[in-house]
């Protein structure tokens, strides 16, 4: 039986105040904190992604704190205070190059140069190949069909001698080597995004949504978008890792910033001043374990993502 709602003195019956409207963007914030609260709990059951996720941490920490670690001084050739190609030891832990400075410092510095071009080229890389994408997919006129020909076209050609080949001919420098990594490796995302996008133009609600009078701009940004971002986000992780390798590639082969220290110049200075025929096998090893490891760290993030993400590991 129900409870009788107590009367008040003079005989009314108190009125219950409706509850609080929310409005639309309210709605739309707490549903984007409860699929984020999700799945950052089903990321900590992922034992290979935090593993990952711990590695990358730790490296990101690394390069952050690296000019309270070792002075920047440490890097110039006139300061070298050990001699050339010592091995390992409790002053050098990761001996020294072939100018006498510790490569455990140039390692630590290293990391800046490497990750802020892996970031930097993804961020761009992903913003290019996501708009191509999302446009290419939503017109399916000339202009869908042009940039699919211009996404084509970058699929066909190599992606690495393209880059090699705009390396050398532009300037040598940081920004450059970032805007090179990035303008040639978006076809890939390009091509994904647009079939996901094609998947999410023959959805009802967009339907409903072009009959309701939104323009195109409205139907990319509010409802292709949000549709297609955890595939960009899955794929950010492995074009990170990517990206990574380009630059020290690009280093190694000379292509890089002369001024700038990465893992790549360190492998490029240490292979040129003939540090395997001197046995220094330090010299090489340590930029080479880290590349390996970030690289590591993120296709371990990536496919733990891909795996939450994934409707067939959710439903299987």
């Amino acid at each position: 039986m129900s409870t009788p709602v107590e009367e008040r003195p003079g005989g009314d019956v108190p009125e219950i105040p409706p509850p609080p409207q929310l409005s639309a963007r309210a709605i739309v914030r707490a549903r984007r904190r409860a699929a984020f609260t999700k799945f950052t709990a089903a990321f900590r059951h992922e034992r290979a992604g935090m593993l990952g996720l711990a590695i990358l941490v730790f490296f990101v920490v690394i390069a952050l704190l690296a000019p309270l670690l070792f002075p920047k001084t440490l890097l110039d050739v006139t300061q070298a205070t050990g001699q050339p190609f010592e091995p390992p030891s409790l002053q050098y832990p990761l001996g020294t190059d072939d100018s006498g400075r510790s490569v455990l410092a140039l390692v630590v510095w290293g990391a800046r140069i490497s990750l802020l071009v892996g970031f930097a080229a993804t961020i761009l890389s992903m913003f290019i190949g996501t708009t191509v994408g999302i446009v290419s997919g939503h017109f399916r006129g000339f202009a869908g069909g042009t940039l699919d020909r211009v996404t084509d076209w970058f699929l066909v050609i190599p992606y690495l001698p393209l880059t090699i080949v705009l390396a050398t001919i532009w300037e040598k420098n940081l920004w450059v080597i970032i805007i090179v990594i990035g303008v040639t490796s978006w076809p890939g995302t390009a091509r994904i995004i647009r079939s996901q996008t094609l998947s999410v133009s023959a959805r009802p609600y967009l339907e409903r949504s072009k009959a309701l009078g939104a323009g195109n701009v409205h139907q990319m940004t509010r409802h292709v978008l949000p549709n297609v971002m955890p595939l960009v986000l899955a794929n950010t992780t492995l074009a990170v890792s990517i990206s990574i390798l380009a630059e020290t590639t690009l280093s190694f082969l000379g292509l890089g910033d002369p001024t700038a220290v990465s893992w790549g110049s360190i492998l490029e200075q240490g292979f040129s001043s003939g540090a395997i025929s001197q046995g220094a096998w330090w010299y090489l090893g340590s930029p080479g374990v880290c590349v390996v490891l970030v690289v590591l760290a993120f296709n371990l993030i990536g496919r733990a993502i891909e795996s939450i993400l994934d409707p067939k590991e959710v439903t299987g």
